[in-house]
């Protein structure tokens, strides 16, 4: 039976997440009214905001008619690893969207961006509400080690979409370096799936100690990457004169950067495990 929750719209989480659904919103609604545009970068951010907005608004419906507790998933987990995610992407599309040609008097591109950065500090400040405080009981996607799970699988899918525009098929060490971001991603994506689904009790192993044995490979093959990846690239080329921001030389460099920033995450990623494991319940 449905019941009415005023309290969830009222409450600090539920303010932040109604403006959430306004900014996105308008931030569609201007880019949209400016007529479509052929660059996948910009249907990125088009589909950043409408997403966002569409499971932000269903997070709002479901736990005002409280329907959100009669779900098979952990709840918990599935919104704090929503806002993490969208404040990834939005933040992405902000700075994407800032980076395309404007002008002065172009007041509906700069109230976009404007309105698009805003709602990234509001997903950032839904982050900070839900996560998990030190010493709390919380599904594991509420910690920093499952925000970082979060953080590594949306920085391959960036990773995988800048490869789309680069031959990587030339060296087998480019060959490597993106089975290490698949493997790594299918692991990550994984966890996520579990955790939602309920489905780390089932797990025939100790998940805790898997998932650090997972961590310390993978920053291992990340490793090579940051070094494979860059040594064959630019291998006996230089910067072209390109006019484009997303020219194939740009893009090689986005690609080594996000390497590397996967593999920070991954390393702290070990450290919180490692903490969360062999400190925690210690203590």
């Amino acid at each position: 039976m449905v019941t009415l929750d005023f309290k969830t719209l009222t409450a600090p989480v539920g303010i932040v997440r109604q403006l959430e659904v306004i900014f996105t919103c308008i931030s569609f609604s201007l880019v949209a009214s400016l007529g479509h545009q052929a660059d996948s970068f910009w249907t990125w951010c088009l589909f950043t905001w409408c997403f966002c907005f569409c499971i932000t608004l269903l997070i709002l419906i479901m736990e005002f008619t409280s329907l959100s507790t009669k779900l098979p998933i952990s709840w918990g987990d599935f919104t704090s690893a929503f806002a993490m995610l969208a404040t990834l992407m939005v933040f992405a599309a902000s700075t994407l969207y800032s980076i395309f040609p404007t002008c002065s008097t172009c007041g509906r591109k700069i109230g976009a961006s404007v309105t698009s950065y805003l709602t990234f500090v509001l997903y950032a400040v839904e982050v900070g509400m839900t996560r998990a405080k030190a010493g709390e009981i919380s599904g594991f996607l509420s910690t920093v080690p499952g925000l970082l799970k979060v953080l590594e699988a949306f920085v391959a899918c960036i990773i995988f979409i800048c490869l789309g525009y680069n031959d990587y098929s030339r060296f087998p060490g480019l060959q490597w370096c993106v089975a290490v971001y698949s493997i790594c991603f299918i692991f990550a994506l994984l966890v996520i799936i579990l955790t939602i689904c309920r489905l780390l009790s089932v797990f025939p192993a100790p998940f805790d100690k898997v998932l650090i044995v997972c961590n310390v490979l993978a920053v291992l093959m990340y490793i090579t990457t940051v070094v494979i990846w860059p040594l064959y690239s630019f291998q006996n080329s230089s910067k072209p004169s390109c006019p484009s921001v997303f020219c194939p030389w740009n893009i090689l460099v986005v690609i080594s950067f996000m390497a590397c920033v996967n593999l920070v995450a991954y390393i702290v990623d070990t450290f919180y495990s490692f903490r969360l494991v062999f400190f925690t319940h210690e203590t």
